[in-house]
């Protein structure tokens, strides 16, 4: 496993009993075909322990992705996740252009209803096989 500041990778670290959350490592990892980005669950102790360090407080209610040596969260992680993405998910990462108080309020609203909206498991779900090099505590 390389560390996150590989430059050739990054590293999202998201609430894994969270379906909407669950459900958006899938769509990253299936537009994703270089593996660029690799994937922690915050309950995971490895993935707790960097999430402190990379400037979030290890809770699950926000993404983080460490990408070239900085970490980015809420609403401004998502955005430069979706740049990353083929066609047509990269052209999201316009919202860049939005003043951040104001994508941070959206996402800290569906942040705060998804458990409601889209249901949570009691585990962390595994990932198939042929990603399962992907997650951090499944390598």
């Amino acid at each position: 496993m390389t560390t996150p500041s590989d430059r050739r990778q990054a590293l999202v670290l998201y609430d894994g009993v969270c379906h909407l959350c669950q459900g958006s490592v899938r769509f990253i990892a299936k537009r994703d075909p270089t593996g660029y980005f690799r994937f922690g669950a915050l309950q995971s102790p490895r993935a707790r322990g960097l999430a402190p360090a990379a400037g979030g407080d290890g809770s699950p209610a926000t993404i983080v992705l460490l990408e070239g040596g900085r970490a980015y969260t809420r609403s401004t992680a998502v955005l430069r996740i979706a740049r990353r993405l083929r066609f047509p998910w990269n052209a999201f990462a316009i919202g860049l252009l939005v003043p951040r108080a104001l994508r941070d309020a959206a996402y800290d609203w569906v942040a705060r209803h998804r458990y409601g909206w889209f249901g949570r498991s009691d585990a962390c779900e595994l990932p198939p096989p042929e990603w399962r090099e992907r997650f951090i505590d499944h390598a």
